[in-house]
């Protein structure tokens, strides 16, 4: 029986490497890879020998005959990849093999994140070197975007985390969160600490529409919401006080993240109550009750930026009606569709408006509508939110070289450059603040592998050498100094049994906290016992 690759799939590749039949696509280096949010099996070739499911680490695949109802789309979404894509061939490309460096224990190396391109490039250094390894996060929590960013719906792709807390838990890696790196700790002083330092810092600023009204209340980034949602510490609710008018909200952009959003404003909210959605997101988002989600597209239907997967995931919403309405008819005219208010309140509806772009923010104290052009025509949508999810950006750290125009660290294959252009040894950076938010968590293993060899390179070259930093111990105690809490791999471990044991009595995986001082509350009682 032939397996398949569901909705969970996180694109790293693991499964790739033990398939002995090479029918896993697309493999890093292939075109697609990194754009799509899930491989495939080719079910013509599959031997069925379960390899790859062994190799998953969040539990995506599956023999065809044990598909979930959800999931049973997935076995035509995998052989269509082979029916779309004829040039994708069986067959082992020939392997480089690297004379081995030495990387002794007497490398210090500090990590700046713990998001997936963070936690790969621990899990590379852990593998390949003999350094000793601290990591540093500025919340509590590890996770970056996979607990922050992953929709809580989704929890089969936040199974990662799971692989990325052995190496934490590693006896040459130390981890140090609740520091701020740029706030409680400068660049300089890492440099000063670590024989090299890996930023991992993500691009967690979100792009401007550059329209007016885009400050009222109501208006906000999809960064912003889903951070809200996911219980993500110190982060503001995104809807405005007044009651709901038009229980409708209009989303900017047509990429995952949108459909995301769409998902969750959407979903019943029995369904989200099995989640590890954020206590405060429960309680506003039942009252906020929205009926209706129009996602804006400035081009055509036929150039969306959401995969099939995501697609997949809105169907399963029982009862939403899905509209797809193109800004112009067959004959080229404008078409306009109607949003009367309230939005209808005997179904739930999702409408992508296509050659269509957000002109104003309109209202006086909160958003109450939206005017859009569509092919040409402005007209106004009602709504009591506004949400852009028109890509993000990295934000920069004083010490540290940062390209404005680009939004990220300027870097050559991992290497950060300086003012001059040139190569800094002992900095590198990975993930969306080295290359822009682009790619998946499949993506950042690979993006981490390249900053990992140009480390080793740098080593290999005599470039890098080991033993002239002050060393992790120091550094604890330093920063230990300024936030009093520094939450070691223990406090990790007890915040993390607190909020499972918090859902488990109302059947939910977890109840996140969402103040930093529950968290290090939680730590305190843990150092007690």
């Amino acid at each position: 029986m032939v397996h398949v690759i569901t909705q969970a799939c996180c694109s790293d590749a693991s499964c790739v490497s033990v398939c002995p039949v090479n029918c896993i696509h697309p493999t890093p280096g292939e075109p697609g890879f990194g754009g799509s949010d899930i491989l495939h099996i080719d079910p013509d070739t599959c031997i069925d020998c379960g390899a790859c499911a062994d190799a998953c680490p969040v539990n995506a695949i599956f023999p065809i005959d044990r598909l979930g109802i959800d999931d049973l789309p997935y076995a035509q979404i995998n052989a269509d990849f082979y029916t779309d894509n004829p040039h994708i061939k069986s067959g082992w490309d020939a392997v480089e093999y690297r004379p081995a460096v030495t990387v002794g224990p007497e490398f210090q190396i500090a990590v700046v994140g713990t998001g997936p391109s963070a936690g790969y490039a621990v899990r590379e250094l852990v593998a390949r070197t003999d350094a000793h390894i601290t990591v540093i996060d500025r919340l509590p929590t590890p996770g970056g975007l996979v607990r922050a960013g992953v929709a809580p719906d989704h929890p089969g792709t936040k199974g990662v985390l799971a692989g990325f807390d052995l190496m934490y838990r590693h006896p040459r890696v130390t981890v140090a969160t609740n520091v701020a790196v740029g706030t409680d700790v400068t660049p300089a002083e890492l440099d000063a600490h670590f024989d090299a330092v890996i930023y991992g810092v993500g691009a967690s600023q979100a792009r401007a529409l550059g329209i007016p009204g885009e400050d009222l209340p109501g208006s906000t980034a999809a960064t912003e919401l889903v951070a809200w949602y996911n219980a993500v510490p110190g982060v503001e609710r995104p809807f405005p006080d007044a009651p709901a008018r038009s229980r409708r909200a209009v989303i900017v952009g047509t990429g995952n993240v949108a459909l995301d959003v769409a998902r969750i404003l959407l979903s019943p909210i029995e369904r989200l109550a099995t989640t590890d959605i954020a206590d405060r997101a429960l309680e506003y988002l039942a009252r906020q009750n929205v009926h209706e989600v129009v996602l804006l597209g400035r081009r055509s239907s036929a150039e969306a930026a959401f995969t099939a997967a995501e697609f997949r995931a809105l169907q399963a919403i029982e009862g939403l009606d899905i509209v797809v309405a193109e800004g112009v008819d067959g004959d080229g005219n404008p078409r306009v569709p109607a949003f009367p208010t309230p939005a209808d309140p005997d179904r739930r509806r999702i409408v992508f408006l296509y050659q269509s772009s957000p002109v104003a923010a309109l209202g006086t104290d909160a958003v109450d509508a939206v005017r859009v052009r569509t092919a040409g025509v402005d007209h106004d949508i009602p709504a009591d939110l506004l949400v852009r999810s028109i890509g993000y950006r990295s934000v920069p750290i004083e010490g540290l070289e940062f390209d404005d125009a680009a939004g990220r660290f300027p870097n050559r294959a991992g290497r950060l450059t300086g003012p001059d252009g040139a190569a800094q040894p002992g900095r590198y950076v990975v993930g969306w603040a080295k290359r822009g938010p682009s790619g998946g968590i499949g993506t950042n293993r690979i993006d981490a592998e390249e900053t990992v060899r140009s480390l080793l390179e740098d080593v290999s070259a005599g470039r890098l050498t080991g033993g002239r930093g002050l060393g992790s111990d120091t550094f604890v105690t330093l920063v230990g100094g300024r936030v009093g809490d520094v939450v070691d791999y223990r406090g990790l471990r007890w915040i993390d049994r607190t909020e499972v044991a918090r859902g488990a009595p109302q059947g939910r995986p977890r109840v996140k906290f969402e103040r930093v001082s529950d968290m290090l509350a939680s730590t305190r009682r843990g150092r007690r016992r």
